[in-house]
């Protein structure tokens, strides 16, 4: 059964069985993790997030972890085919897609040799019986089928074998549609049932079908007769005698959606040149995981989002900084095969100092890598990725909703201090949702500038020009001049410029001067301290541990914090969203503890950065499996730690 700290039990519903009517036991949990697997081609990413959707619905607090091939349709029936979708949800705040789940849903048997290295003792399997052929089980090495009776392969599990294909043949018999059509709905099938379970809501994916089908009515009938049917197979079979309740999460009183990485990315990327009176121009080329921000953004036009897909990644962010160039916000999405090729661009942005956001979406590299799995491993090229000196700012969302707030910030920051700014997302965010809280947009900073309208320098003799690289004393930003205004014609380029004029100048000593001059821009960059929890620090002092964090591992050092803090032992926690420039009370920060160790989805980059900006023995802790970090993992390590300390 599904593990719990807490459960209760209740009854409802009804089961028909030798025509006597039994009502089923209702167990209520606080907490649960499903997992659908299946073949690339079984729809297990869009079975998880309707699920997930419907959650959402609910009230549950939740997390997710889609995981699939790189190929659109990999090799059907084999272990690197094997497509899946995480989904942990529950009563209370939870801040990753769970170590291990507690209900696996394999459609072959690829999906469940694939999975069964990562399930607890006891978790429920819900497995289709029909594809465990003798050519199907060849392909993954089982000479024998591990659902026979008697087998050992599946004994430490409580297995549900369920005909989900001849059911769902059986359920849309009356379409007359053809076999491999109505196969396709067995996913809507498992969806049905793994509803009924859980006491998922139902309407939402009924609306979503139908829109989904409209010009395929019989489709959509059919799909929804899948569905339905798994709903009320769950309600009459003898197999299935339980079913669960995770009641809603009390999460903060507002309006709240679901919401992926991307999609926030996204969302930010409009409030922000909204925030700023300012079109919205992306100049992107497509490339996984970052893909969806372009698709998505395309949808807004009302909001004066133009969107270019180019044909490379070169002509991606060119269109983006002539455009920022003309006046707009502008932004540029890919990931880090994408930033080496964009890499003398952006050099060209920091030496025309025009504001530019670059999305780095990263994925497991070298080269093409990983395309479809998660890595942090891009942050030492962001910030050091071009020839010369041309620094940059740097930022990075801890999760998928923080992935418009960090959005805002970023565009804050490039039009405030003409720059272009990188934001370091990766692919567990972009793919992976959680409840967002919907803001208010008045909330929101206002981020409108003063483009330059006139002259802007008086010469010794009293003539009135204009000086394009003549600076704000606060910021160090240079005017910005939209092209066409009268009297604010200047040179623009690559070869280095007069501080003041903006003329082609070779000269030593103002090349040092600009270049002093735009890394002490970055520097001065306002950006907010970084925060500590250290429970106990006012009576105890500092704790014997700082767990030091970026980006996307937020998440599974949280929720390894608690789990280690429960058991009595101090450790405090920080969490960096700002990594160029750092946060101007990191150094203070990192000097009130004795020890520091850094989680990291690489090997240690940021760590080597702290070691060498701060001059402290900092302890890395990394992995590159393409996978994020599962809190158990994270935990003994910080015991590990502690206890060495």
């Amino acid at each position: 059964m599904p593990q719990s700290n807490h459960s209760t039990w209740a009854t409802k519903g009804r089961a028909v069985t030798s025509s006597v009517i039994r009502e089923k036991p209702v167990r209520r949990l606080d907490r649960v993790v499903i997992r659908f697997a299946g073949d690339s081609g079984d729809g297990m990413q869009l079975t998880g997030d309707r699920f997930t959707s419907e959650t959402a619905v609910f009230g549950n607090d939740l997390s997710t972890l889609p995981n699939f091939p790189a190929e659109i349709r990999a090799p059907a029936g084999t272990l690197p085919g094997v497509s899946s979708f995480q989904l942990h949800f529950a009563d209370h705040d939870i801040l990753t897609p769970g170590d291990a789940p507690d209900v696996l849903v394999a459609m072959n048997p690829a999906a469940l040799k694939a999975n069964l290295p990562d399930l607890p003792a006891g978790a429920e399997i819900i497995v289709n019986t029909d594809e465990f052929s003798k050519r199907a089980l060849a392909k993954v090495g089982w000479s024998s089928n591990p659902l026979d009776e008697g087998s050992p392969v599946l004994s430490a599990w409580r297995v549900h074998r369920v005909p989900l294909t001849s059911l769902t043949l059986a359920a849309l018999e009356s379409f007359g549609l053809p076999r491999k059509d109505a196969e396709r709905a067995k996913n809507m099938f498992a969806l049905g049932l793994l509803s009924w379970m859980y006491h998922r809501p139902t309407a939402g994916t009924e609306a979503f079908l139908r829109r989904k089908f409209a010009k395929k009515p019989t489709i959509a009938e059919a799909n929804l007769a899948a569905f339905r049917a798994g709903v009320n197979f769950g309600e009459t079979t003898e197999d299935f005698a339980v079913s669960y309740e995770i009641a809603p999460a009390a999460l903060p009183a507002g309006r709240y959606r679901n919401i992926s990485g991307n999609l926030a990315l996204s969302y930010g990327l409009v409030a922000a040149s909204q925030r700023a009176d300012l079109p919205l121009f992306l100049g992107s080329y497509p490339i996984t995981p970052a893909s969806d921000i372009l698709h998505e953004l395309s949808r807004h036009k009302n909001f004066g989002v133009r969107t270019f897909q180019a044909e490379d990644e070169i002509a991606g962010i060119g269109a983006a900084l002539g455009a920022a160039f003309g006046g707009a916000l502008a932004v540029t999405t890919t990931s880090g095969p994408g930033i080496a090729l964009k890499a003398e661009t952006v050099g060209l942005a920091v030496s025309l100092e025009l504001p530019l956001l670059v999305i780095d979406i990263q994925r497991g590299g070298p080269s093409t890598g990983l395309p479809t799995k998660t890595e942090q491993a891009d942050l030492l090229q962001a910030m050091y990725g071009r020839n010369g000196e041309a620094p940059v700012p740097v930022l990075a969302p801890a999760t998928p909703a923080d992935c418009f707030d960090v959005a805002v910030d970023a565009a804050r920051i490039a039009l405030t201090y003409r720059t272009p700014v990188f934001v370091l997302s990766d692919g567990y965010l972009a793919n992976g949702s959680e409840p967002w809280r919907v803001p208010d947009p008045a909330q929101l900073p206002d981020l409108r500038v003063r483009f330059a309208t006139g002259p802007n320098h008086t010469l010794d003799d009293g003539t009135e020009v204009f000086w394009p690289y003549k600076r704000d004393p606060h910021t160090l930003a240079r005017p910005w001049a939209v092209p066409g205004t009268p009297g604010l014609e200047h040179r623009i380029g690559g070869i280095e410029k007069q501080d003041g004029t903006g003329n082609i100048s070779y000269d030593p000593a103002n090349h040092d001067l600009m270049v002093r001059t735009r890394q002490a821009k970055i520097d001065r960059i306002e950006v907010p301290d970084v925060t500590v929890d250290d429970p106990g620090c006012d009576t105890h002092g500092p704790a014997p541990l700082l767990v030091l964090g970026w980006g996307s591992t937020y998440g599974p050092i949280t929720a390894a914090v608690r789990r280690v803090r429960a058991t009595g032992r101090r450790v405090a926690q920080a969490h960096l969203r700002h990594l160029n420039p750092f946060p101007h009370n990191l150094d203070r920060v990192l000097s009130t503890y004795t020890n520091v160790l850094i989680p990291e989805m690489n090997l240690g980059q940021l760590a080597t950065l702290i070691r060498a900006r701060y001059l402290i023995d900092a302890r890395s802790y990394t992995q590159v499996r393409g996978l994020p970090f599962k809190a158990e993992q994270l935990a003994t390590a910080i015991t590990e730690a502690t206890d060495h300390d």
